[in-house]
């Protein structure tokens, strides 16, 4: 199967490094769109900071109903996450660009920082009491539940990783194949099946950073 031709390969990037440099590039788009909603921001919106007033404001209104009033203060999180994954998918459908989130080190990176930081949560609102998260409900039960939540716990970097490397590679490969096999006029159908695929991929990974953030800051039973 021939590979497109992507623009890190003519920057002279090698392939090892492929991820890091469309992992820039994703981080400088979301700094660009930034700085121009800063400079333009208007009490009535329009255009561009409409579309992200609707999308930042349905991402807040569900964290509030789901968490409860502490959602506001990781929602920044949850929300730069949400718009860094979506940005870094939607590479992928670009000519001559890829997803870095079809490697499996970018993936791990972002999983492994959501594990330390809402520990970190837990830890900061529980302190040494944080550790009641992993012993059950009954003392009786502290020898069984806490090896089984340490488990539970360490296998969650785990899961955020495979979870998206594995769809979004999939759909990578997939939209390869469609090129390779039908006309390139023929596959711009499935363009929008892949945009919906990779934005549900994006909410999955805020949904369940969501859920261990919320898990840490609640009150352990």
């Amino acid at each position: 199967m021939e590979h497109p031709v992507l623009l890190s390969t003519l920057l002279g990037i090698g392939e090892p490094y492929k991820h890091v440099f469309y992992t820039w590039c994703a981080m400088i788009i979301l700094f660009v769109v930034g700085f121009l909603l800063r400079g333009k921001m208007k009490t009535i919106p329009t255009g561009l900071q409409n579309f992200m007033e609707v999308i930042i404001g349905g991402l807040e209104e569900f964290t509030v109903a789901t968490v409860g009033e502490k959602g506001r203060t990781v929602f920044p999180l949850l929300c730069g996450i949400f718009l860094f994954i979506m940005v870094q998918n939607l590479l992928g459908l670009l000519p001559f660009c890829d997803a870095p989130t079809a490697n499996i080190n970018t993936n791990a990176a972002m999983a492994l920082f959501v594990f330390l930081y809402y520990n970190y949560v837990g830890l900061r609102s529980w302190g040494p009491g944080y550790i009641k998260h992993f012993m059950g409900p009954m003392k009786p039960l502290v020898p069984l539940m806490l090896p089984i939540e340490l488990i539970s716990h360490m296998a969650r970097p785990l899961s955020l990783t495979l979870r998206l490397f594995g769809n979004i590679r999939g759909e990578e490969i997939v939209l390869l194949l469609f090129f390779t096999m039908a006309p390139i006029a023929a596959t711009f159908p499935t363009y929008f099946l892949f945009f919906l695929a990779k934005a549900l991929q994006a909410f999955i990974f805020y949904m369940l950073t969501m859920i261990y953030l919320q898990g840490a800051m609640e009150h352990a039973h």
